[in-house]
């Protein structure tokens, strides 16, 4: 069974905002991405951007999709619309699994991408290059775990801007 991690950026100025204008947009270049890839079993992280994002793609694709939530409460200080999202994709997804329990520590979203990678053959990034932050090092770890990375961020300029 063919199994893909997404890996990406958050909403925000590295995606050029938060509507839900750039959410669509990301949809489009994660549906594209899927496409490609045709995995049977998808794993996302659930933050607010690309994770949801592909999610939503799998949804619409009607591709089984795991949800690794980092910690519990991952969506806890999110505004109340994100949280809505969070739990509406949660609710749609194959299997839940909170790889670290108990509270926010900044390690517990490394472990989840660890997770993530070590239980998928090839990862589906959206990633700008940046050397620095957790989109960085997935795509660092899943290269020395020999996994296949297919970066759109190249789709995403063409898409998204």
């Amino acid at each position: 069974m063919k199994t893909l991690s997404a890996t990406g950026h958050r909403l925000g100025r590295k995606l050029g905002g938060y509507g839900k204008e750039v959410l669509a947009a990301l949809q489009r270049v994660a549906l594209r991405g899927l496409e490609q890839l045709q995995p049977e079993v998808v794993i996302t992280g659930m933050a607010i951007g690309w994770d949801q994002a592909v999610a939503l793609a799998c949804i619409e694709l009607g591709i089984p999709f795991i949800a690794a939530i980092p910690f519990d409460g991952q969506e806890r200080l999110w505004p109340a619309a994100s949280q809505e999202l969070y739990k509406s994709i949660l609710e749609r997804a194959a299997k839940v699994v909170v790889v670290s329990p108990g509270a926010y520590a900044p390690w517990k979203m490394y472990k989840r991408n660890e997770w993530m990678v070590d239980n998928s053959d090839q990862v589906l990034a959206l990633w700008d290059g940046s050397p620095d932050g957790g989109t960085a090092a997935c795509v660092r770890y899943a290269q020395s775990k020999g996994k296949g990375v297919l970066n759109v961020w190249s789709l995403w300029l063409d898409e998204g801007r």
